[in-house]
């Protein structure tokens, strides 16, 4: 079975900036929550079911602006099969706030780094 997108997310060096365009552009609504920092969630709009994002800062310099997060059933046992395959984990399994379940960023053999989440 197919794995579905299941979160975005924009970098910015300016996240209000960024989220002020994408706002006025697409009509996409943002909330802020202290225990996400300065990262803004993202509802497109779109109706139940649709995929939801984020707006934040880099963590790196050089981080591509873009990023799609795949949802999996069992995050570590992708993560090693990404990396049995040629992959390379960037970012460690880890927890989000929230009971947003888990993230795992790794990069493909070609280096675009993606996410996955369970």
């Amino acid at each position: 079975m197919g794995r579905p997108v299941a979160h975005f997310e924009i970098l910015s060096a300016d996240p209000q900036r960024a989220q002020a365009f994408y706002g006025e552009l697409f009509d996409w609504k943002a909330s802020a929550d202290e225990s996400w920092g300065d990262y803004l969630l993202v509802d497109t709009g779109a109706g139940e079911g649709a995929i939801g994002g984020g707006i934040g800062r880099p963590s790196s310099p050089g981080e591509p602006p873009v990023k799609l997060y795949i949802a999996v059933d069992d995050l570590d046992a992708t993560l090693r099969r990404a990396e049995e395959l040629g992959g390379t984990t960037l970012v460690p399994p880890m927890d989000l706030p929230e009971g947003f379940g888990r993230m795992a960023v790794f990069a493909d053999p070609d280096g675009t780094p993606v996410g996955i989440m369970a």
